[in-house]
C-alpha cells in the first residue's frame, strides 16, 4: 500500500454511489433492501448485534451483497463492491491497487470497523484504516454493511459502522474450482481452491493471484503504475458436539502498487518511480457454546491481525510501518422467555503495537527529527446488550461498552433503538447512540517529510441519531425505504495544523463541533420473473467547523450521489447487469508552492455505467465479462489523480 500521511484524513478523495443489497429472486439479479419484510430477507442473520440477529430486528440500515452477487459482478476488489451501497463513499488515489478509502455517511477513514471473519482488520500503523485497495474480492461468502455508530459494542474504530467480511466454508463433502480471466491494462486474474466437509469437519483453501500493469495516474508523462496482490485464505471448524463448535480463519494478502506523489511540492502529481510493499494477514481460533436448553451461548475469540508496509523511491527503501493487534474476546449471552429477552455480556481485552522505520533527517536550525519509534497501547473493555420483543410489533434493544485505554481517559458510549411494525407491509425504525474514535498513533507520534505528530490529542467523540421506514407495495412488487440520520462530532482531529517554526503540520483537535447529516432514498420493482430494477439517491450534507464560529463543507464529499441497477435474466443461462452510478461535484484542496496558502477547486461530476454478463455454458463451465466505465469517462476522485478509462474483461470459472 502507498505509506501517504495516514495521519491526513482529507488526502484521500470519496465520493458516494448508493443503491441496495441485492438478492436473488425468481430468478433475476437484482438490489433489494435489507429490511424489506421477504421470507427470504427475514432468514438473513447480520452482526448488528454481539450475537447474530435477524437484519429485520435491527434499526440499524443494513445492505447485504450475498454470494451471488459476489459471483455475477466478479468485482476485483471489495471497495468496487460496496461503490453501490448506500451512505457509503469510496475514494481511490488512482488506479487498481491504489490507496483507497471509505467513508459512511460524511464520517472519516477510521469511523469505519472492518471485520474479516470476526477479526479487526483495522491498520493502526496507517491511521487505523484499512487500504481497501489491497482487499481482493475472492474467496469471499458475504458482506454486511451496517451503518450507524456501533462503538457501544465494537468499541473506538466503529464510530460511523462496521462491514463484515465472512470468507467461504466448505458446505459439501468435496468441492473443487478454478477461474481465471484477462481484461485491457494488462491484467491477469486466476485463483484456485479445494475444500471438504466430512461429517462434522469442513475446510477450505483459496489461493488467487491479480496482477495488472495499470495506467498512469500523473497528469503528465507516460509512466504506467501497476498493481499484484496474492491472497491466501484458509478456513476450518469442527462440530465437537452438539453443543460445541471450534473454527479457525486465516488470510493473508501480500503484493505490491506502483504510484506517483508530488515531490517537488509545486500542488501536482509527477511521474515518480516509487513503489510500496505490503503484507497483511488476519487469523482468528474460535470456541462456541451453545447449551442443551438453548438459553445459555458463550463464545471465546484469540485473533490476531498484522500488517506490514515498506516505502522504496527509485529502489531505495524509505519510510517503512508496521503494526500486530492482538484480542482476547468472550461473549456470554442468557435468553428467557422463549428466547423473546436476551441479555449478553462482552468482556475484551486489546492489545496493539505499531513500529515505524526510516531515515534520519537533519533541518539544520529546524532540529534532527527520528521517525524510528516503537509504540504500544492496551484497551481492557466491557459491554452489556439487552434485547426484547415487548410485543409481535415492537423490539427494543439497549447497549453501553466502557473501555480502559491505557493512552487516554476511561469512555462509555451507549446506544438505544426501537423497531415498530406500524402494519403488515410497513415498518419503522430509530436509533440513538454516543461514539468515540481514539486518535492514532500516526496522528500522535508519526513523523513523515512534512508532519510532526502531537501526542496530546483527545479521542473524538460522537453523538448520532436515524429514523428510516421501510414499506412494501403491490404484493412486495415494489419496496421502498427512506432513512434519516444526523451526527454531530466533537473534538474532530485535523491533521493540516501548520508549525509556524518548523513549518510542517501538525495534527491537532478543532474547536466546535462537525455535523453530518442526510438522507438516503430506495426503490426497487420487480417488473417481472426475469427483470427487475432499483434507484437510490442520497443528500449528505457534512460540514466542519471553520473556527470563527461558521461551518465549512468538508472537501470530497459530494452532496448528490444515485445509482440505477437494471438486472435481466435473458435466459436460463444468461444474466445481465447494467449499473449507473453517479456522482455530483464535490470540493478538494490544492496545495501550491510555500509560501501560497492552500485553495480550495472543484471536482466535476460524473457519471459511470458498468455491464456485467454471466453465461452458464455448462454445468461445470461458466463464462463472464465485465465492462466498466464504457462511456470512457474522464474524472478524479482526489485532485491531481488520474483514474481508469473504459476496461473489458473476459473470464471462465470452472467447478469440478
Amino acid at each position: 500500500m502507498k505509506i501517504q500521511f495516514p495521519f491526513c484524513k482529507h488526502l484521500s478523495a470519496q465520493f458516494s454511489v448508493p443503491t441496495l443489497a441485492i438478492s436473488l429472486i425468481s430468478g433475476a439479479l437484482y438490489a433489494l433492501p435489507v429490511s424489506a419484510q421477504t421470507d427470504e430477507i427475514e432468514e438473513v442473520l447480520v452482526s448488528a448485534s454481539l450475537l447474530p440477529i435477524p437484519a429485520d430486528q435491527s434499526a440499524n440500515a443494513i445492505t447485504v451483497i450475498d454470494s451471488e452477487q459476489l459471483a455475477n459482478r466478479a468485482a476485483l476488489s471489495v471497495s468496487d463492491l460496496l461503490r453501490d451501497v448506500p451512505g457509503l463513499a469510496v475514494s481511490r488515489s488512482g488506479v487498481q491497487g491504489s490507496a483507497t478509502q471509505i467513508r459512511v455517511r460524511g464520517a472519516e477513514a477510521n469511523h469505519l470497523l472492518v471485520l474479516i471473519d470476526g477479526v479487526e482488520a483495522n491498520d493502526p500503523s496507517q491511521s487505523d484504516e484499512v487500504n481497501w485497495g489491497n482487499l481482493s474480492a475472492d474467496e469471499i461468502e458475504r458482506i454486511e454493511v451496517i451503518r450507524g455508530p456501533q462503538s457501544s459494542m465494537r468499541g473506538s474504530d466503529a464510530m460511523s459502522g462496521v462491514i463484515n467480511i465472512i470468507t467461504r466454508s466448505a458446505d459439501v463433502p468435496v468441492t473443487a474450482s478454478a477461474f481465471t480471466e484477462a481484461g485491457n491494462f494488462a491484467t491477469r486474474h486466476s485463483g484456485i481452491s479445494v475444500g471438504s466437509k466430512q461429517g462434522d469437519f469442513d475446510i477450505r483453501l483459496g489461493a488467487t493471484h491479480l496482477e495488472t500493469d495499470g495506467d498512469n495516474i500523473s497528469r503528465s508523462g507516460s509512466e504506467k503504475d501497476g498493481y499484484r496482490n496474492t491472497s491466501v485464505n484458509l478456513k476450518a471448524g469442527w462440530d465437537v458436539s452438539e453443543e460445541l463448535r471450534l473454527s479457525f480463519a486465516a488470510r493473508q494478502s501480500e503484493g505490491m502498487n506502483e504510484f506517483d506523489a508530488d515531490n517537488d511540492f509545486d500542488g501536482f502529481i509527477e511521474d515518480q518511480d516509487l513503489v510500496s510493499e505490503f503484507r497483511n494477514t488476519t487469523m482468528r481460533l474460535k470456541g462456541d457454546y451453545i447449551s442443551a436448553s438453548g438459553n445459555f451461548q458463550h463464545s471465546l475469540v484469540i485473533a490476531q491481525s498484522k500488517n506490514d508496509n515498506e516505502n522504496f523511491a527509485d529502489g531505495n527503501l524509505g519510510v517503512s510501518t508496521a503494526s500486530t493487534k492482538d484480542q482476547y474476546q468472550y461473549i456470554g449471552s442468557l435468553f428467557w422467555d422463549d428466547s423473546s429477552q436476551r441479555l449478553s455480556l462482552l468482556l475484551e481485552r486489546e492489545e496493539e503495537d505499531f513500529q515505524q522505520r526510516g531515515p534520519i533527517l537533519d533541518y539544520g536550525s529546524g532540529g534532527i527529527y527520528d521517525p524510528n519509534q516503537d509504540r504500544e497501547r492496551n484497551t481492557d473493555s466491557v459491554a452489556l446488550e439487552y434485547r426484547t420483543e415487548v410485543t409481535d410489533n415492537l423490539s427494543l434493544a439497549a447497549s453501553a461498552r466502557y473501555d480502559d485505554n491505557s493512552e487516554f481517559e476511561s469512555a462509555t458510549t451507549y446506544r438505544a433503538e426501537a423497531v415498530y411494525q406500524l402494519a403488515e407491509n410497513t415498518r419503522l425504525r430509530s436509533a440513538y447512540g454516543t461514539a468515540i474514535k481514539n486518535p492514532t498513533f500516526a496522528e500522535r507520534f508519526g513523523f513523515y517529510t512534512n508532519f510532526l505528530g502531537n501526542p496530546i490529542l483527545e479521542p473524538e467523540e460522537s453523538t448520532s441519531w436515524e429514523l428510516g421506514i421501510d414499506q412494501q407495495l403491490l404484493d412486495g412488487d415494489l419496496m421502498l425505504s427512506a432513512t434519516l440520520f444526523d451526527a454531530d462530532l466533537e473534538g474532530e482531529i485535523d491533521g493540516f495544523v501548520l508549525d509556524p517554526v518548523t513549518y510542517a503540520y501538525t495534527a491537532d483537535n478543532k474547536q466546535g463541533a462537525s455535523q453530518r447529516q442526510g438522507v438516503e432514498l430506495i426503490a426497487t420493482a420487480v417488473l417481472s420473473d426475469r427483470l427487475s430494477i432499483n434507484a437510490a439517491y442520497t443528500y449528505t450534507d457534512s460540514v466542519e467547523s471553520d473556527g470563527a464560529g461558521g461551518f465549512i463543507d468538508e472537501i470530497r464529499r459530494p452532496r448528490h450521489t444515485a445509482s440505477l441497477n437494471l438486472a435481466w435474466q435473458v435466459m436460463d443461462e444468461l444474466k445481465i447487469n447494467a449499473n449507473a452510478q453517479y456522482s455530483g461535484s464535490q470540493t478538494d484542496t490544492f496545495f501550491p508552492p510555500w509560501p501560497t496558502p492552500a485553495q480550495t477547486v472543484t471536482l466535476a461530476d460524473y457519471t459511470l455505467i458498468n455491464v456485467n454478463a454471466n453465461y452458464q455454458a455448462t454445468e461445470k463451465l461458466g463464462i463472464y465479462l465485465r465492462l466498466e466505465n464504457l462511456l470512457d469517462e474522464e474524472y478524479e476522485e482526489v485532485y491531481g489523480y488520474r483514474t481508469l478509462g473504459r476496461g473489458a474483461s473476459l473470464g471462465l470459472r470452472l467447478s469440478l
